[in-house]
């Protein structure tokens, strides 16, 4: 077999290859080489004593206590209600809603600005009413 009749054989076989699935695999071809690459890469490093150039840092996250919580000054105005640090219901200092731990807009309330109640009848007597977009108020 010569080299002609070779790219001639290619051309052909080629040509039944629908174009779609051609550039299909050349795409996984191409990400399988990266990979590879980089995998072979980090063996390398490591087989040489040379360290990575990523490092990660391990946080404590503080822990939201549920249950238990202070009294509410009653008939007190929402910003002057009493400061406890658990409950069942959170609100904010400056706001009018409360809400309960695990709705998504409790979360943007700062730490600092928290005010907690154990029952909704406690936030309700401090001035603050149920926040609409928080269910299970």
């Amino acid at each position: 077999m010569t080299i002609p009749g070779l790219i001639q054989r290619s051309k052909a076989l080629l040509g039944r290859v629908p174009t779609d699935a051609l550039v299909v695999m050349v795409f996984l071809g191409s990400i399988f080489a990266a990979f590879g690459l980089g995998y072979v890469t980090g063996k390398d490093q490591a087989l040489s004593g040379g360290g990575s150039d990523i490092s990660f840092e391990l946080f404590e996250v503080p822990a939201v206590p549920v249950g238990g919580g202070g009294p509410a000054a009653v008939g007190a105005a929402p910003a002057q209600a009493a400061k406890a640090t658990t409950g069942t219901y959170m609100a904010s200092k400056n706001g009018t809603k409360y809400y309960l731990p695990t709705c998504s807009s409790s979360n943007r309330i700062k730490p600092e600005n928290r005010v907690w109640f154990a029952t909704k009848a406690e936030a309700e007597a401090a001035g603050y009413a149920p926040a609409a977009n928080c269910p299970g108020l």
